[in-house]
């Protein structure tokens, strides 16, 4: 398949947000928090490259969210693109999606791994779940939280979802938390063990917070995770 870009903007330094549309479909359907692949030829060669859906279905437009690598083989050529041109993709695919039956859930995210779980809220809030949700997203620095206002608006309008902003390289105005998420998912977790952890970002991150959460009870089967490289 191809897919044509609509828009692209910043959101964070060096992050971008883009909306693409699927050519030759009226609909793309997918599950909140899959991926899809993205491949072109660049020096002779053909890269492929995976990135998380950060949106819900809509017709046949998909929405992604990441960042610039600077020695990366594919960022640069997603950040130069300009609306109307158009990359091959592959997809839907991937496993990071809610589990059945929805129930209580600690979400814990760095960087653009924010990505699957800004498509999976919104799926879930639109379905108006009373179950207890937790956002727990760490970034080094305050202009790096990726749809802050879009996780705040959500905390106001559902009762049963805290949103926790972490910092690990604050300034002297944030009076929020800081450090890193692993701490403060301990936290969000207290004595409970019959909530389900879903865990996204670097591979460091992780598998430090899978190792803490086994250390204290946590079963495996609980624990939902993807990692980036």
């Amino acid at each position: 398949m191809k897919a044509r870009l609509i828009r692209s903007y910043e959101i964070a330094p060096a992050v971008r947000h883009f909306e693409f549309e699927v050519l030759d479909v009226e609909k793309f359907d997918f599950a909140p928090g899959q991926f899809v692949s993205l491949s072109a030829v660049i020096g002779g060669k053909e890269i492929t490259r995976a990135y998380s859906l950060a949106s819900v279905p809509a017709g046949n437009r998909f929405e992604l969210c990441l960042n610039f690598v600077d020695d990366g083989h594919f960022s640069p050529l997603l950040f130069a693109m300009e609306p109307g041109d158009e990359v091959n993709m592959a997809g839907p695919v991937g496993y990071f999606v809610w589990r059945k039956p929805v129930g209580e859930s600690i979400l814990v995210a760095t960087g653009t791994g924010i990505a699957p779980f800004r498509g999976m809220l919104q799926q879930r809030f639109a379905s108006r779940t009373e179950a207890k949700v937790h956002l727990v997203f760490g970034v080094r620095y305050e202009s790096h939280l990726m749809y802050r206002d879009e996780f705040q608006f959500m905390a106001r309008d559902n009762p049963s979802f805290e949103f926790w902003p972490v910092l690990s390289r604050p300034d002297e105005s944030w009076k929020g938390r800081t450090g890193h998420v692993q701490e403060h998912v301990l936290e969000a977790l207290g004595e409970r063990r019959d909530v389900d952890v879903y865990i996204c970002g670097l591979k460091a991150m992780v598998d430090d917070l899978r190792g803490r959460l086994k250390a204290v009870g946590m079963d495996r089967k609980r624990l939902v995770y993807e990692k980036y490289d």
